[in-house]
């Protein structure tokens, strides 16, 4: 048996049928413009997709962030989905959005563990020891402690933010001038 590669079948310009008008799109060239274009914001983790760095129930490895979490969760809370959401809410905002739910319902965890979720997918953990809602519905403190302390394993000053983290790694990168565009007396 004697296998023959074919050639691509012709391609033609479509048939024109009598009183329709065709359009035909041309984009101009794009030309260098000597400024490197990159997009937003990017925070590489130096940790490889694999088990998460500590246990759940490892919340006096950070005896701080343990006493933190469990006077005041709405603040660590804050801190894990700044990073999560990588800098798009504020720890502000989403540390009293938290609060606000925690007031009204006393389940807090409905909104945290879509968080645990998405921290998950992001770095590629498994959903370890059970579903992320009944691992913040059990144990709410040792959950935002085990994400927190997963986060600081994985390069991020917490304290920082996730703009304050970016600002970090990019110490020492140069920018391009500032080149102002026009014809001017």
């Amino acid at each position: 048996m004697v296998l023959v590669d074919k050639p691509p079948a012709p391609t033609a310009p479509p048939i024109q049928q009598p009183g329709q008008q065709s359009y035909v799109v041309v984009q101009p060239p794009t030309l260098p413009t000597g400024i490197p274009i990159q997009p937003g914001p990017q925070v590489q983790s130096s940790v490889p997709a694999g088990p998460w760095s500590t246990g759940l129930c490892d919340c006096f490895s950070d005896v701080s962030n343990c006493c933190i979490t469990c006077w005041c969760p709405c603040i660590t809370f804050g801190q894990i989905a700044e990073i999560v959401d990588r800098g798009s809410t504020s720890c502000g905002a989403s540390g009293a959005l938290y609060a606000l739910i925690a007031y009204i319902t006393g389940c807090a965890c409905i909104y945290s563990c879509f968080y645990r979720s998405r921290m998950r997918r992001l770095y590629m953990l498994p959903e370890d020891p059970c579903p992320d809602c009944l691992v913040h519905f059990c144990c709410e403190a040792c959950a935002l402690c085990q994400e927190y302390r997963e986060l600081q394993h994985r390069g991020f000053d917490m304290s920082l933010g996730w703009h304050g983290n970016v600002e970090r790694q990019n110490q020492g990168a140069t920018m391009a001038p500032f080149v102002q565009g026009g014809m001017h007396r």
